[in-house]
């Protein structure tokens, strides 16, 4: 099996505010928005080199959508940045019709997503949010794994044509992906190849599926662990053939069942190559408070968990 070394724990949106520095310095286009957490986001780098391409729209999401639409529809390349249940829950009307229906140029910068947001609990933890932007047509949804990872596919999304939803959070995680590996945006990776079962994950959940495809190593278990960092458009065609060599799958999410990449991942599977899924997520319940490794766990989400998930996946096969 392939190693990856953890170079330091650091938190995905501090890779997207690295991101969106250089993403201002290679496009003068680029500008940032956001709806009064600057500091949250990891803007201040960008406010401070392009004071003039930072606005600070105050706590008015739906506004802030309104005029990024407008900056996009005159040629510039917006990120607006919020909270993951404010940039998408509240202002969903907003993203529909100015952004989705209008295919407006606008990157939509969703920071403290899912259950590791913590301590501030259910209001704040959004398990819903991908759900509501794969329904949204023309959108394009990324879910990077780490640090590096985050901070290349927010230059990729501003290179991009199009309304993008880039989804990242707040705790520290590990960084183990390239820092100078190119986001290829529609791209599913491949992190180590196996032919006993496969995991298909995305985000925070891809260093867990790594872990325990090394403990499911030592039992003689052969795992591939795909990195699905690209939700939507989704690589249909490396999920199956993947799925077909191993024979079965786990589908890992940090996010609810209705509506997520396991509902994806499962409608392919079902359409070219069936096979027996375990769909870890979670489930159809609210966040609750807690750190994140205690909610991680609670719900079901560790490396621990996934790896019992792959041998029931794998005695179903039998």
């Amino acid at each position: 099996m392939k190693k990856y070394i953890d170079t330091g724990k650091i938190d995905t949106r501090s890779g997207f505010g690295e991101g969106l520095v250089l993403a201002g310095r290679a496009d003068e286009r680029v500008l940032a928005l956001t709806a009064d957490l600057k500091g949250s986001l990891k803007m201040g780098a960008f406010a401070k080199e392009f004071p003039d391409r930072f606005i600070q729209c105050g706590i008015a999401e739906a506004n802030m959508v309104g005029v990024a639409a407008g900056l996009a529809i005159d040629g510039k390349v917006p990120f607006i940045g919020s909270f993951a249940e404010f940039v998408t829950g509240r202002v969903y009307d907003q993203l529909r019709q100015e952004v989705a229906y209008g295919h407006t140029n606008v990157k939509i910068a969703s920071s403290h997503a899912g259950i590791t947001l913590g301590e501030d609990g259910a209001t704040h933890q959004t398990m819903e949010d991908l759900a509501l932007m794969r329904a949204l047509p023309g959108m394009t949804v990324l879910v990077p794994c780490d640090y590096n990872q985050t901070k290349n596919a927010t230059i990729a999304a501003a290179k991009f044509d199009g309304p993008v939803y880039l989804r990242f959070g707040r705790p520290s995680v590990p960084n183990f992906t390239g820092a100078d590996e190119p986001f290829e945006i529609g791209k599913i990776y491949n992190l180590n190849e196996g032919t006993d079962v496969t995991f298909i994950t995305c985000g925070h959940l891809v260093w867990e599926a790594l872990q325990a495809a090394e403990a499911l190593e030592a039992e003689g278990i052969s795992a591939e662990v795909l990195n699905v960092a690209t939700v939507k458009p989704l690589d249909t065609k490396t999920i199956v053939e993947s799925v077909a060599k191993t024979g079965c799958a786990v589908v890992a999410e940090e996010h609810n069942l209705a509506g997520g990449l396991g509902e994806a991942v499962a409608a392919a599977v079902a359409a070219a190559a069936p096979a027996p899924l375990e769909l870890v997520n979670g489930a159809d319940r609210f966040g609750q408070s807690g750190t994140p490794a205690e909610l991680m766990k609670a719900y079901g989400l560790d490396a621990a968990h996934l790896a019992e998930a792959a041998k029931r996946a794998i005695a179903r096969k039998k």
